[in-house]
């Protein structure tokens, strides 16, 4: 299987097993789909850590108003008194005004903030280093961990305009927001190989050859982006070790010019010494006694 380590820009994001014959249709549809996959994920992560602090959210025609204004309006959190966390809740006002403030109890909030550390640490981008690659299955395991923790400490489910449940439902509405800049749609997702885009109708072998055993760098963009900038020559890590060396000589060579000056006035450093030491004429005195 030939390994893709998959990259968006310069930032590592996940290595993929895939076999040479593959079409360059379905390992662009692949690698397109683990990319957005860990963006829900991340997105899921971030939504419940504010769940296990502030509850559920409000409803949409509550959020961006405040208390006197929900209260002028009769405007009432109905939700809130039905989704709540098992075990009760202590209230944590919500300093952005996005959730209710109905904090699951200490032993509960655990319990999403474990499972959301787990699910980080499967998808995060140092399995790279680690030599680890991703797959669907890693994928909708730690979607279904996170879900699993949701029903676990909200077994009334969450409102159907809470994000987390949109997420898990597939109905997230991203328009207007950063993530939506983030998510590439696969009809208009490239791979890029060589600062050449890899085209769709052909096959992996076309790029890279039969060698199952070879291992390359893709880079992920959309399409309409251009070529995105290619690798460098040499890593971060290579260049400070080059930089560093180089300090080094030029310290070596500064300290050998130093003491070149320091001892060359001394006997002997004489050039013509070791000549006269040899025809017997190294302790002759010109100076009468």
């Amino acid at each position: 299987m030939v390994i893709l380590h998959v990259k968006k820009a310069d930032e590592s994001q996940f290595l993929f097993n895939v076999s040479v014959e593959e079409d360059m249709d379905k390992v662009i549809a692949e690698v397109t789909d683990l990319y957005n996959g860990r963006l829900k994920v991340s997105r899921l992560c971030y939504e419940i850590e504010e769940l296990s602090k502030h509850g559920t959210q409000f409803p949409p025609d509550i959020i961006g108003l405040y208390e006197d204004q929900v209260k002028d309006l009769g405007l009432k959190d109905d939700w809130g008194d039905i989704c709540e966390p098992s075990g009760g809740y202590t209230f944590e006002k919500d300093p952005v005004g996005r959730r209710n403030g109905k904090k699951p109890q200490e032993h509960m909030a655990k319990i999403l903030t474990k499972t959301v550390e787990e699910a980080r640490g499967m998808l995060s981008k140092k399995l790279v280093t680690a030599n680890k690659p991703l797959d669907k299955k890693k994928l909708k395991e730690a979607l279904d961990i996170l879900r699993g923790a949701v029903t676990i400490v909200y077994p009334m489910g969450l409102p159907p305009h809470d994000p987390i449940r949109l997420e898990f439902e597939g109905k997230e509405d991203l328009s207007g927001t950063h993530a939506s800049l983030e998510v590439i749609e696969e009809s208009r997702a490239c791979l890029w190989f060589s600062g050449k885009e890899m085209s769709r109708g052909k096959k992996l072998k076309d790029y890279v050859g039969s060698n199952e055993k070879t291992k390359i760098t893709v880079k992920l963009s959309k399409s309409g982006h251009g070529a995105p900038a290619r690798e460098p020559i040499c890593t971060e890590e290579e260049k400070n070790r080059m930089m560093w060396q180089a300090k080094q000589r030029e310290e070596e060579m500064k300290r050998l010019e130093e003491n070149q000056h320091e001892y060359e006035d001394t006997p002997w450093a004489e050039g013509g010494r070791l000549k006269r030491a040899f025809q017997g004429m190294g302790n002759i005195s010109w100076k009468p006694r």
